[in-house]
């Protein structure tokens, strides 16, 4: 009983560290792209961090109007940053981003997605400013708070007098 346990602990040690080779492999020199805000709007400008590319580097995306250069940053190990544009004409959806770092490439999938316009009117808003509505209600208002003022010290008045 006692070997059959062993045997089944070793055997799923042995599996774990099986499963996990193929990962660290995979996590090889340039890893970790990770590109902020991962929701961003046509025009906007995205931050791309990179582990693992210690010269900089370019990163790529069929949404970005040119390649982000990515420079070193000072104080890390190995950690690179770059700033890209959103084309304005970009379709609405998931991008993946493609980094070339110290002579690798690698792709992270659907890295950040762009969002498209919303459709809206002027949602109640007025650029000429107060409509005669908005006037009458303002004033009824002002009214409702003196007359309510007035009655209120004129009733503290007569409770003086008593």
């Amino acid at each position: 009983m006692r070997n059959t346990r062993a045997l089944a602990v070793a055997g799923a040690a042995v599996a774990a560290l099986g499963l996990s080779a193929p990962a660290a492999v995979a996590w090889d020199r340039p890893s970790n792209v990770v590109a902020l805000p991962s929701v961003i709007a046509r025009g906007g400008q995205l931050t791309i961090t990179v582990d693992g590319c210690p010269r900089g580097g370019t990163a790529t995306s069929s949404a970005f109007t040119m390649p982000a250069t990515l420079s070193p940053i000072r104080g890390t190990n190995e950690t690179a940053r770059g700033t890209a544009t959103i084309r304005n004409n970009a379709r609405p959806g998931p991008y993946d981003i493609t980094v070339r770092c110290n002579n690798r490439t690698l792709t992270k999938p659907q890295a950040f997605s762009v969002i498209g316009g919303v459709r809206g009117g002027i949602g109640g808003s007025s650029t000429t400013g107060a409509t005669p509505t908005d006037m009458a209600i303002g004033g009824g208002l002002v009214t409702a708070a003196a007359v309510g003022g007035g009655l209120f010290w004129m009733r503290r008045r007569a409770e003086r007098h008593v």
